[in-house]
């Protein structure tokens, strides 16, 4: 939502596909965006296609499936993944759109909805050196920090090791802190020593608003998110 918002905030024109919660369509076509229908509607419309879902198969249903982008996809056009998926599938999802005419990019992100309402989240962008000039003053709309770390497929792999780095700082912040609790250091304590010194970071700082605020929504992650992202690793 955040993203899509962005993108018609700042002049450009927008077709979007709803999701079951209306509120983020109704507030998109209160910018002046329109919805469409199917996926393939979407692409009918669009010279770029941003795709923010969970992961590689929902984005393989998206192009291939039925009403899918495929159908209505123009040749010159660009397809931007933004969810954090499979480099493997990646590439062969490139292959298969370029016999099309159409370039694929994978863009995935970094940060939280927070960031994506504001339009300073992180990209990571794979992708040859024409597509990504002619896709970043969009992503610029929706991103404060964007890195073209190379060829299609590259974006990706970066975001899978990001991860990989994310999930094993939870992993220690969450044995650290169940270990104090057991030897009688109260999380408070805890964070007195570890905020503002040399082990404090932006991720330490949101997973430690759910431990001293109880705020559930500082740092959403699901377990099974974490679980795709691991296997999509193993597998690069």
């Amino acid at each position: 939502h955040g993203i899509a918002k962005n993108i018609v905030d700042k002049g450009y024109s927008l077709t979007f596909l709803g999701r079951k919660n209306r509120k983020p369509a109704e507030d998109l076509l209160g910018r002046g965006a329109r919805e469409a229908s199917t996926s393939r509607d979407v692409a009918a419309a669009s010279d770029i296609v941003f795709i923010c879902v969970t992961g590689s198969r929902e984005v393989e249903a998206i192009i291939r499936g039925p009403g899918g982008l495929k159908e209505g996809l123009k040749k010159g056009s660009v397809v931007v993944d933004c969810s954090t998926s499979d480099p493997v599938s990646t590439v062969a999802l490139a292959a298969e759109l370029k016999a099309l005419g159409v370039d694929y990019v994978d863009a995935p992100l970094s940060r939280t909805p927070k960031e994506a309402w504001e339009g300073t989240l992180d990209a990571m962008v794979g992708a040859p050196d024409a597509v990504f000039s002619r896709v970043k003053p969009v992503i610029d709309t929706w991103a404060g920090r964007i890195v073209h770390i190379g060829d299609t497929g590259d974006g990706h792999r970066m975001k899978l090791l990001n991860n990989f780095i994310s999930l094993g700082y939870a992993a220690i912040y969450s044995e650290a802190l169940a270990l104090a609790e057991k030897v009688g250091i109260s999380p408070p304590r805890f964070d007195s020593v570890i905020r503002n010194g040399r082990m404090d970071c932006g991720f330490y700082q949101t997973f430690m608003r759910w431990t001293l605020e109880g705020d559930r929504d500082a740092h959403k992650f699901t377990i099974a998110n974490a679980f795709k992202d691991l296997t999509y690793l193993e597998s690069m």
